[in-house]
């Protein structure tokens, strides 16, 4: 443990120094954007401090509860080393797009510096004698509900464990049908997820809902992700729409829509995007019109999750000539639900389903409205240009979702790969007896506890009530590249079996792969983690 911290120790210094030779590099280049390798990457290594720093916090936890057993002092072990042998060697971004503290500005000094506090653990800890011993503790019990204690209480376990049955007898014997049928999960499944208050659990109890965090939700989302990542991300519209109303909601909006969101009786979707915006919101063209007690809806959008069969839509539009931003507005647009032959019945709307390759559960669309009327009662807070502002509320919280969601995926592909590791026999024994299978399986589980910890340490930040922007883009930075890793190496694990569209980790790896997309691309949560540290002063 005195290793890690200073480790850790190590690892800020160097961060440190890093941050005052990129913001040169930005300066003279003009600017983050034209020097975007240098301080994306140095947002990789900033996440990269970060998640050392929140498993040496996991560990001291465990620690002084008596819980920092043999299992969590190798996953400790092994993370360290190896987080801290790629920031210098090379922290991959993406598979092909490598950052090295050095190329990026790190001084020599300061890596001989880090290297001579962290080259003990790098050297010892990286072992294939811990790694082996790590994937024999995880066959040893493959049924565990995580491999490595959480550090979270007795209540949180419960919640776990609650969902873990739900998904075990619910959600995981017909995910694959669901999926390769392109089915919406089914009625049935939603309502028992309302009745286990799944789409109220963070609204405050005064209007219905379970009064818990956010910490709350990120084990519940990681749980039902594990099952089917649909299923995981049916509470995600519930929760933006809740953080809506919440925050920029007038009483009476809160009144009468959080109970019902809460309770399931109305399922939202969020209408946000449009055809070549992407994540450029200042650009949205889609319009609304007043025409006295009614506003009238003309444009077009696109990627819609759950569009159909939604009751209330969160609909970002222009609502004056306001330059970019300042002229959007939120409106709680009601909508009646819609069939398969007829996705969308209202007047003045029209859609299509996109088809796409995984995160089937809820049906992705493109929506036109031509003159679609919503009540002026619902526009959101009653106020006109706000739309912007009250989004940007909700991505805190969708941020710290979508990396629990990530984790999830990530401990699903574990539990395939594992499985077929130990039931698979080639050359007379189970594939799992040869190293670099096993070392597959060990370093999914290492990683996975570090994602889980920058989650859950983002997750604490919000339930305190502080900004956590920062945190938040770096838990879904990484557990987006924890998920992609862990569903390609089980793939992996399955050879040519995992190719197949019967065996689940073909759809695993198909779910994983939007993580790095949605909520923020990869590439954007690097883009704001840079541009708080570095245009804003912090190292």
């Amino acid at each position: 443990m005195d290793q890690a911290r200073d480790t850790v120790a190590a690892a800020e210094k160097l961060l440190a120094g890093l941050a005052s030779a990129v913001r040169a590099r930005i300066a003279e280049a003009g600017g983050v954007d034209a020097a975007q390798h240098e301080a994306h990457g140095y947002a990789w290594v900033a996440t990269y401090v970060e998640a050392l720093r929140q498993l040496h916090a996991w560990g001291e936890r465990l620690s002084a509860s008596g819980e920092f057993g043999e299992m969590e002092t190798l996953i400790l072990q092994l993370g360290f080393a190896e987080y801290a042998a790629q920031m210098i060697g090379g922290i991959p971004m993406s598979q092909n797009e490598i950052v090295r503290a050095g190329q990026i500005g790190a001084a020599d000094e300061g890596i001989g510096q880090f290297m001579e506090a962290a080259g003990r653990l790098i050297h010892a800890g990286a072992s294939d004698a811990a790694k082996a011993r790590l994937a024999e503790l995880i066959a040893a019990d493959p049924s565990r509900v995580t491999y490595g204690a959480t550090g979270l209480d007795s209540e949180m376990e419960l919640i776990r464990e609650q969902f873990a049955k739900f998904v075990r007898d619910r959600v995981a014997p017909h995910a694959h049908g669901w999926h390769l049928r392109d089915e919406l999960i089914p009625l049935p499944i939603v309502s028992e997820m309302a009745e286990l208050g799944v789409f109220g659990l963070t609204i405050p109890e005064e209007f219905g809902g379970s009064g818990l965090g956010k910490t709350a939700m990120c084990v519940v989302s990681e749980e039902l992700s594990r099952g089917y990542i649909g299923v995981g991300s049916l509470g995600t519209r519930s929760e933006i729409a809740a953080e809506l109303i919440l925050g920029g909601g007038t009483d009476a909006q809160k009144k009468h829509w959080l109970p019902r969101i809460a309770s399931g009786e109305i399922l939202p979707t969020a209408v946000f995007t449009e055809p070549n915006t992407g994540s450029d919101l200042g650009s949205l063209r889609t319009r609304a019109e007043r025409h006295g007690d009614v506003w009238k809806v003309t444009g077009n959008k696109t990627w819609i999750t759950h569009a159909a069969r939604a009751d209330v839509m969160t609909l970002l539009v222009r609502t004056n000539s306001a330059p970019a931003y300042k002229g959007l507005s939120m409106f709680l647009a009601e909508k009646p639900r819609g069939t398969d032959a007829n996705p969308f019945p209202a007047k003045g709307m029209r859609g299509g389903e996109i088809g796409v390759i995984g995160y089937r559960g809820m049906k992705e669309y493109e929506i036109g409205f031509d003159g679609f009327e919503v009540a002026h009662e619902n526009l959101l807070g009653g106020e006109e240009g706000q739309g912007f502002k009250q989004l940007m509320r909700t991505f805190e919280s969708a941020r710290i979702q979508t990396a629990a969601r990530a984790v999830g995926v990530a401990q699903a592909a574990l539990d395939v790969g594992l499985r077929y590791a130990l039931d698979r026999i080639q050359f007379g024994k189970p594939i799992f007896s040869f190293p670099r299978v096993a070392n597959k399986l060990a370093m999914m589980a290492v990683e996975i506890v570090i994602a889980r910890q920058l989650t859950y340490f983002a997750a604490r930040e919000k339930d305190a009530g502080r900004r956590c922007d920062l945190e938040a883009g770096m838990a879904k930075l990484l557990a987006a590249r924890v998920a992609w890793a862990a569903a390609d190496n089980a793939l992996q694990i399955h050879g040519g079996n995992g190719f197949a569209m019967e065996y689940p980790v073909s759809r695993i790896l198909c779910d994983a792969r939007i993580l790095n997309i949605f909520e923020g691309a990869a590439e954007i949560q690097a883009q704001v983690i840079a541009r708080r540290l570095l245009e804003g002063g912090a190292n």
